[in-house]
């Protein structure tokens, strides 16, 4: 009995660093649109998010001394890739909220397990049933619902987070593959290696300092947050299965919603939360069918 009841407070701690580390994920987009509302340009915001996770990440990976050595991996071509990937999210994502409200947003994002799972087949080699064909179709149909393409309401700027989320998915899927190969704290160096060197030079063009020092305290956050999200996300999973945790992912879009009414005042409308409940169905569907496989197995 104590030791199930040591399990239980395991869960429930991962549990607890999964919400987490989407709230640390909630500020930097409630953040990058805060600043970009003020004008400062997506590049920049995008540089500043990567280059403190870069900082902080490299720290991290020295301690003990900088050797060549200890930043390197076997899986170098595949480990870029997946920085390029996040930083291509990233991107896409910084340049949507500028148009679009965070509601909108956190909901196409979370389209990317339908990606993840439609891509499993091409690229992983996974087979695809019935089931998880059909919520692939019920979570596209979602998507339609939240955009609501031939609405006069449609902003064209769905269609980069949509390319957002897209991007999101390969880099799951990636991480997936190289969980076990490579070091967290490799990949966490790569990541934001990646993004401060490929958005350095737009960076620099681009570059606008904020008005006042809050500006700025938000600014530079944005690389800490990056980074304490995806350390405290990888804890997690060291306390509870990714079978667990993974539903209260969506906790992001709660998150988002509440930082959308209490910064800018702005609420989901009615089509935004149904295709967000179709979404979340679609991705809970493929969520059970994977974990009854995986229980099968």
């Amino acid at each position: 009995m104590i030791i199930a009841g040591q399990y239980q407070d395991n869960v429930r701690f991962g549990i607890l660093l999964m919400l987490a580390a989407y709230a640390l994920f909630s500020f930097i987009d409630a953040g990058a649109k805060w600043l970009a509302l003020l004008g400062l340009h997506s590049a920049q915001l995008a540089f500043m998010r990567y280059i403190g996770h870069f900082a902080i990440s490299t720290a991290l990976v020295g301690r003990g001394g900088f050797t060549l050595s200890r930043y390197t991996s076997p899986h170098l071509k595949l480990v870029m890739l997946r920085g390029a990937l996040l930083m291509g999210s990233t991107v896409f994502n910084f340049f949507a909220i500028r148009w679009l409200p965070l509601t909108l947003t956190s909901t196409i994002l979370f389209s990317a397990p339908i990606f993840i799972c439609l891509l499993s087949w091409p690229l992983l080699g996974e087979r695809v049933g019935i089931y998880r064909w059909s919520a692939i179709m019920l979570g596209f149909a979602g998507v339609a619902i939240a955009i609501r393409p031939f609405d006069e309401s449609f902003h064209i700027a769905v269609f980069l987070s949509l390319s957002g989320a897209f991007c999101f998915s390969l880099y799951s899927i990636l991480t997936r593959h190289l969980s076990g190969l490579v070091s967290t704290d490799v990949l966490q160096f790569h990541s934001g290696m990646v993004g401060s060197i490929c958005l350095l030079p737009f960076a620099i063009y681009f570059w606008q300092a904020p008005a006042s020092l809050y500006d700025w305290a938000i600014l530079i956050s944005l690389g800490f947050f990056g980074w304490a999200g995806h350390q405290v996300l990888t804890i997690a999973h060291n306390y509870a299965p990714a079978s667990v945790l993974s539903p209260f992912g969506y906790s992001f879009i709660l998150f988002l919603s509440g930082w959308s009414y209490l910064v800018f005042e702005h609420l989901p409308d009615r089509w935004t939360i149904l295709g967000a409940l179709v979404i979340v169905s679609s991705g809970m569907i493929i969520w059970f069918r994977e974990l009854s496989l995986s229980k099968a197995r």
